[in-house]
């Protein structure tokens, strides 16, 4: 066994993928004339942070028997991300995402992952149980409930694993990565959603992905739907008005991070990674999110996601003021 077949600390579940972003930034796909390939997916984006971050990680997902599924894993490997969960479908394409960076801020996606995304036919004889119950973190991507029979392997994976104990240093973290064309309806997220909630003692997405998971989009208001649903920790990521983390002891919103984005795909994945480090790190959730907002500046400053994703000296730096991507505050 090599270095990456350790103990695993960090183990995400859900999309994984190619990405593929224009060379000419500001410009309709039309007139797009070259693209670059990166390795891409919540999940995978949030496995590769993780491990810049020191800890060993691993991801659950699958690919096609292609050659962007041996890119896949020859990418998660040179991150230093474990791929010995990386299924294989047979009869699917490993899923691909173009990107148009028009705006850079906010650049809509082109999903290819028909007739059905790999990643979405998880079941339980791909699921390692034992990690699923003993990894110190288990990262959910709610996107992967928007289809069977991956719906029903996470639902099995939360129900067997039981809702840990942030005060033991354990955690089932619930990303509520809202894709709208994944799935039917918004209210049949919000059902499924609700029933990963019960599940997770930490939840984190942005405005609209607490609207659909609680019904409303006021921050303030969707963290204390989200405690009361038993999470111990809602963050909400409300753009340039920073974080609202959310505790039973209070509330608090963290300051975001200026920088001149070049892409805003992977800056919330980043941030997700910078959280899964000051949870297992033993911090307080605010100084969790206030290194998130700093990956998440990071990442945006540059074109990749995964390939940008920081090292804590990185981030260290950024936070001293130190960092070329900082803008002053």
């Amino acid at each position: 066994m090599d270095e990456l077949t350790s103990a695993i600390e960090v183990l995400t579940v859900g999309r994984v993928g190619v990405d593929l972003y224009p060379q000419q930034s500001g410009v309709p796909l039309a007139d797009v004339t070259t693209f670059a390939k990166f390795l891409g997916g919540t999940a995978t984006n949030v496995a590769v942070g993780a491990a810049r971050l020191g800890h060993a990680s691993a991801v659950l997902t699958k690919v096609g028997p292609d050659g962007f599924g041996d890119f896949v894993r020859q990418a998660m490997r040179r991150f230093g991300v474990d791929p010995r969960y990386v299924g294989t479908a047979q009869g699917l394409q490993t899923p691909i995402a173009f990107c148009e960076l028009n705006p850079p801020e906010d650049p809509p996606l082109l999903f290819y992952r028909a007739p059905v995304a790999p990643d979405l036919t998880l079941v339980a004889d791909d699921v390692p149980w034992p990690q699923v119950s003993d990894v110190r973190l288990l990262w959910i991507t709610a996107a992967g409930a928007s289809r069977e029979p991956a719906r029903s392997t996470q639902l099995e994976m939360l129900a067997r694993r039981g809702r840990p104990e942030a005060a033991k240093g354990r955690f089932t973290v619930l990303d509520l990565d809202w894709r709208p064309m994944f799935w039917n309806s918004v209210q049949q997220a919000r059902i499924e959603y609700g029933r990963m909630l019960r599940h997770a003692n930490v939840a984190i997405g942005n405005r609209t992905e607490v609207e659909v998971a609680v019904g409303t989009g006021d921050p303030a208001e969707a963290a204390v739907r989200l405690l009361d649903l038993g999470v111990e920790v809602a963050v909400v990521k409300k753009g340039a008005d920073g974080v609202l983390v959310a505790t039973a002891d209070g509330a608090t919103t963290v300051a975001p991070q200026r920088v001149e984005v070049v892409n805003g795909l992977g800056a919330g994945d980043a941030f997700g990674a910078a959280m899964v480090h000051g949870l297992l790190s033993g911090w307080d959730p605010a100084r969790c999110a206030a290194y998130g907002n700093a990956a998440g500046a990071i990442v945006a400053s540059h074109l990749a996601c995964a390939d940008a994703m920081p090292t804590i000296e990185e981030l260290d730096a950024f936070l001293a003021g130190s960092h070329p991507d900082r803008e002053p505050q």
